[in-house]
């Protein structure tokens, strides 16, 4: 299969990273015709100012002249694969596609709409802002011969947000980056990082990521004043859209039992997770919420270790209740974090059943993603090869 991935992919994400390289690994020959516009750009959310927005639209529209001519002349592919976030890169691209036969793919991975209106409500719905971005995005979608997100359920959200028939939209898991999201038995002892390490006896959870509404990171403060006088400590890594609302939080009720640093290196986390005892997936309680398996969630089951997360159908195609590493709980709900925490204190930070994810790990490596993504492609695209 030979596969052109064109346009302005973010390649910051985990998730094209893994996507593309898996590809290769799975014995797709990629070709790439990209301008890397997104560097230096964490969340796109959080992109302030007016010259800096400018400058970024600037850069953007700058970079199609080129990506045009490109598409125009490179040697015919099986398949189009525009990559996340993707919206103006398919209404530039499917003309051309469709001119010169080439059946267009997107990974759409998630909603933009869903994201800044739905998710984290940074523009008000039905708001002329809104309106505009979900009919823009809408009329992406069907211009994409195929769209794909990263779980059945998030595909079926976004059939429902666009008025699509069931079906319409696939699925390719995120996976993770093995090379550094790998156990590390002595991981702890070998990080450079400075972290304070609790005694032995002190339970150590982890959460990192982006502080963002669908993560639910006020479950985790609430779960932390709940059990402030049990030997339970909690790490928080990260920053964000709410970051504000939990430094109040925790200055209106100071917590000895939380830390938190608003950065770490991409290569350190591999470290951090293997000193936690436990880690933390997300408890927002939003739609997309149920619908999303994140990163962190792989990448702590590529390493092995206990997790603690919302129910939802989305972690449903990965978890279930029979896998014993994962508690799953409401949404939402601080009350059944803070009783999951303490279970796993009394159960001595689950450390006897750090072996129990090598069964699914063979799923979510670079190369399993890359095959599913070939299966999908095989299945929903017509290909002359």
């Amino acid at each position: 299969m030979r596969i052109l991935c064109w346009g302005t992919f973010d390649t910051g994400k985990p998730r094209t990273r893994i996507l593309l390289d898996g590809l290769g690994l799975a014995g797709a020959t990629v070709c790439r015709h990209h301008a890397n516009i997104w560097q230096g750009v964490r969340d796109k959310s959080q992109v302030r100012g007016l010259w800096r927005r400018l400058g970024l639209a600037v850069r953007w529209l700058g970079a199609y002249p080129r990506l045009v001519w490109s598409l125009a002349f490179a040697p015919k592919p099986d398949v189009l694969l525009i990559g996340f976030p993707g919206v103006l890169d398919v209404l530039i691209a499917a003309p051309i596609a469709r001119l010169r036969g080439i059946p267009l793919a997107w990974d759409m991975f998630m909603s933009l709409y869903d994201t800044v209106v739905e998710d984290r409500k940074l523009w008000r719905k039905g708001s002329l802002p809104a309106r505009v971005l979900h009919a823009v995005e809408g009329f992406a979608v069907r211009r994409a011969d195929l769209v794909f997100l990263d779980t059945a359920a998030h595909a079926r959200r976004v059939e429902r947000l666009f008025g699509l028939a069931n079906g319409h939209a696939g699925s390719v898991w995120v996976g993770t980056e093995t090379g550094c999201f790998t156990p590390r038995t002595h991981a702890a002892e070998t990080t450079t990082e400075t972290v304070d390490t609790p005694d032995a006896e002190t339970l150590r959870i982890l959460f990192y990521g982006q502080f963002i509404p669908l993560h639910g990171i006020e479950t985790i403060v609430q779960a932390a004043r709940i059990t402030r006088g049990d030997r339970i400590q909690w790490q928080l890594i990260g920053t964000g859209q709410e970051a504000e609302k939990i430094r109040a939080m925790l200055d209106e009720q100071p917590l000895p039992n939380v830390s938190w640093d608003t950065w770490v290196d991409y290569e350190a986390l591999p470290g951090r997770i293997e000193q936690a005892h436990v880690c933390l997936g997300i408890f927002g309680c939003s739609e997309k919420a149920a619908s999303v398996i994140p990163n962190k969630v792989f990448q702590i089951v590529a390493m092995g270790r206990p997790l603690i997360t919302r129910d939802s159908p989305a972690i449903r195609e990965l978890l279930d209740d029979a896998f014993p590493c994962a508690q799953l709980i409401p949404a939402g709900d601080a009350q059944a974090l803070a009783d999951a925490a303490r279970a796993m204190l009394k159960e001595g930070g689950n450390q006897a059943k750090l072996d129990c994810h090598t069964r699914i790990q063979a799923d979510i490596t670079p190369e399993a993603i890359g095959l599913q993504c070939m299966s999908l492609l095989e299945r929903r695209l017509p290909m002359e090869h």
